[in-house]
């Protein structure tokens, strides 16, 4: 694995399940043999993140830009927009809804997803 990469360089892709969201693997346990996988999450105006569950990782993000609102299990509603950071501990369900600003979400998994 290299030591250091420019983001430009690494090309946004699809989502695997969510039409209209994209993403773009920083780092994964696939290509790089880590127990991590970080990304960049885009979501547009007008998208959301329904609900969902990630039984095993806990799930970091830091959003960069953007303006949404986050529900997760057992907390409720907030306001999800940069110097906000959440951690939603593994088997807790968690949606991202009412996107006003298009978010730019760096997210981390860990143990790291498939």
């Amino acid at each position: 694995m290299e030591i250091n990469r420019k983001v430009e360089d690494i090309p946004w892709a699809p989502h695997p399940v969510i039409p209209g969201i994209s993403i773009k693997p920083l780092i994964s346990s696939k290509e790089h043999n880590l127990n991590v996988t970080c990304m960049l999450v885009n979501v547009p105006v007008g998208k959301e993140v329904p609900e969902h569950i990630h039984e095993k990782q806990d799930d970091i993000l830091f959003p960069l830009k953007g303006k949404a609102v986050m529900w997760v299990e057992g907390v409720g509603d907030f306001t999800l927009e940069p110097g906000v950071i959440v951690r939603v501990p593994q088997g807790k369900k968690h949606k991202i809804i009412n996107i006003v600003e298009e978010l730019l979400i760096y997210d981390v998994f860990f143990p790291a997803l498939i």
